[in-house]
């Protein structure tokens, strides 16, 4: 009772943040701060762009300016709206604070003339970035920024005043939309011109830019919440970068990414593998990857985890005993340097060797430590297993039982520890087998006090469905506040 009562208030929680803190992550934008920058937005509003279309660039200015953290000593933002003449919507010292610059954006108009781009870019460089208008005295730790939007090719030249105004210290960006002059854009924008030159098709495609300027002003991106990481379980933020973390009952392995439901348990480990000729090439490329991401799930270590590799075909072949490599990078390159024996399946004798020699001292088993056994095969085996493979269990062998193709799953479950259902595994395609490789991440580790493998796996098992059933709502309530909202903005 109490663990379900636990349970649900966490997917109570889980609903509430997927639900409102969502909401809240799309108005403020990417989880950053910005370095303190002095942006200037020059935007064309000349007669070829229509009141929708200025309407939409109104959008994506107010897009990038909710990712910013504004204020007196920190991002301060001028906007200078042109077509045949200029006109200085609000300066830089304006307005200190995002709401009252959202609101200002609102209420900036099209002036519906000609296109003095070069015009507007001068009337940047010698006011707009001035001290008199809030721009703050030039100096490494503040960058100062104009960004350009237009849509057509200018009425004057840009190529000169560009120059200078680069030369002045500006970084210039270039957006260009539907009809625009390209290389008046390359003239304008500062280099590498692939980072500053952007062109969309139309209006309503600006919005899409946001995003890159959004992260070209972010100086610390919390990089778990964009999802740049690569950790398996937990994600923690810290300044300008992030660590990994587990859940409870697991441990963060040596690689700093993946976790080991088990701990720092002692296991030895020995993959046997079926190198027949059926497997094919490209296949057996596909089991050395499958080897790997169980090594990566493992804390291998000198006490901790040792794995040992057998490769068998009509004949058994040991390419690493137990303890010869004691870090996981050693090990998945030797999986990788593994050569591909391609002839016969004789499953029962490389089942015998397992139980005469994998185990064993003289080939790294350690004495009281638990034995692991994995079996991959792809075909019926050539000769008898029956016996080989009790004999692995009754020596008290965790065996498990991978099958793929042909695999006779009666062999399978021959092989397989007790219950048999979890301990066999069978898949008609080799590129199935990295799902089969995710569940025995999590059944291989040694089942002891205090780590209840069992228990870990019966409840993340229960708790990743649920989310999914509730990750289907959020979706279909989203969907349903989306189309609330817009109606309501029609």
């Amino acid at each position: 009772m109490r663990t379900s009562l636990c349970l649900l208030t966490t997917l109570l929680l889980c609903y509430h943040h997927a639900t409102h803190g969502a909401s809240l992550q799309a108005q403020k934008g990417p989880n950053c701060r910005t370095r303190p920058t002095d942006i200037l937005f020059i935007i064309d509003s000349s007669r070829s762009v229509r009141p929708s279309e200025f309407e939409q660039a109104k959008v994506f200015l107010s897009q990038v300016i909710e990712s910013l953290d504004v204020g007196a000593n920190a991002t301060r933002v001028g906007l200078v709206n042109y077509a045949s003449t200029v006109k200085n919507e609000f300066s830089l010292k304006t307005h200190k604070a995002k709401p009252a610059l959202l609101q200002a954006v609102k209420k900036v108009q099209p002036l519906s003339t000609g296109t003095m781009t070069g015009l507007a870019i001068q009337y940047a460089m010698n006011n707009a970035f001035t001290e008199s208008e809030g721009a703050r005295i030039k100096s490494p730790g503040i960058n100062k920024v104009a960004i350009v939007v237009t849509d057509g090719r200018p009425q004057d030249t840009v190529k000169d005043i560009s120059a200078r105004a680069r030369e002045s210290g500006l970084e210039i960006y270039a957006i260009g939309v539907g009809r625009v002059d390209k290389n008046t854009l390359r003239q304008i924008a500062s280099e590498p011109l692939d980072e500053h030159v952007d062109y969309v098709e139309s209006y309503s495609l600006i919005e899409k830019l946001s995003k890159k300027f959004q992260e070209a002003f972010c100086v610390t991106a919390d990089l778990c919440s964009t999802g740049d990481h690569d950790c398996e379980q937990i994600c923690v933020s810290t300044p300008g970068s992030y660590t990994c973390a587990c859940r409870d009952g697991f441990t963060l392995n040596e690689d700093g990414k993946t976790c080991n439901a088990c701990g720092a348990s002692a296991v030895d480990l020995v993959f046997l593998i079926d190198g027949s000729k059926s497997v094919r090439p490209e296949n057996f490329e596909l089991v050395k990857q499958f080897i790997n991401q169980i090594v990566d799930s493992m804390d291998v270590g000198e006490r901790r985890a040792h794995v040992g590799l057998v490769q068998y075909s009509s004949s058994v072949r040991q390419e690493f005993p137990l303890g010869r490599y004691s870090s996981k990078k050693d090990i998945k390159s030797a999986v990788k340097k593994m050569s591909y024996m391609e002839k016969g399946t004789m499953t029962g004798q490389a089942l015998q060797y397992l139980v005469d020699n994998s185990f064993a001292i003289s080939s790294g088993g350690r004495p009281a430590v638990p034995k692991v056994g994995i079996v991959f095969t792809d075909g019926r085996s050539q000769d008898y297993i029956n016996d080989a493979a009790a004999r692995a269990k009754e020596l008290g062998y965790k065996m498990f039982a991978v099958g793929v193709g042909n695999a006779v799953e009666e062999e399978l479950r021959m092989i397989a520890s007790e219950p048999q259902a979890e301990h066999s595994f069978y898949t008609a395609d080799f590129k199935a087998m990295k799902e089969i490789g995710k569940k025995l991440q999590m059944k291989i580790c040694v089942e002891e006090n205090p780590c209840e493998c069992e228990s870990i796996v019966k409840f993340q098992t229960k708790v990743e469905d649920l989310i999914q059933q509730l990750t289907k709502k959020i979706e279909a309530v989203s969907k349903k506040l989306a189309a609330l909202e817009n109606k309501i903005t029609v």
